[in-house]
């Protein structure tokens, strides 16, 4: 849910930013070609976050989000810093990321469980997941 505030955040930034650009430009008349390659990049950047965020936000505004449920697998890949969390899902074989690595006892291919992913009605961000012990289905972790 983050990265959705952080792309919502920097679109509407940069789209502000190079029409403040643009306005600066036109009153001091200095259109020069760096100062059009910045403004034309800060609104194409911009425009093309927001293009990818609005349509979601009001689900997220609203709390109006989808779950799917069944079996999954989990992988872990850490590089730097960072570290992602796979959940793949065995009966569609969709794939949803997370960060952050949750507490479970075993991860891999070989070890499944029970997944239910939280995403937005329009299926473009993930919410959150619960992981289930495949067997007893007691909910084991529950991450954002």
């Amino acid at each position: 849910m983050a990265v959705f505030y952080i792309m919502l955040i920097v679109g509407t930034f940069s789209t502000l930013m190079a029409v403040i650009l643009f306005g600066f430009m036109l009153v001091e008349k200095n259109f020069t070609l760096l100062n059009i390659v910045k403004t034309a990049g800060a609104l194409l950047l911009g425009v093309f976050l927001l293009v990818i965020t609005l349509p979601s936000l009001k689900y997220i505004l609203l709390e109006e989000y989808d779950v799917i449920g069944g079996d999954c697998t989990i992988d872990i890949t850490s590089s730097g810093r960072s570290t992602e969390v796979t959940l793949e899902m065995l009966d569609t074989g969709d794939a949803f990321i997370f960060f952050g690595i949750p507490a479970l006892d075993a991860y891999g291919k070989s070890i499944p469980y029970y997944c239910e992913v939280i995403f937005t009605q329009d299926h473009e961000f993930e919410m959150g997941y619960k992981i289930y012990d495949v067997s007893s289905r007691e909910l084991m972790v529950t991450g954002k």
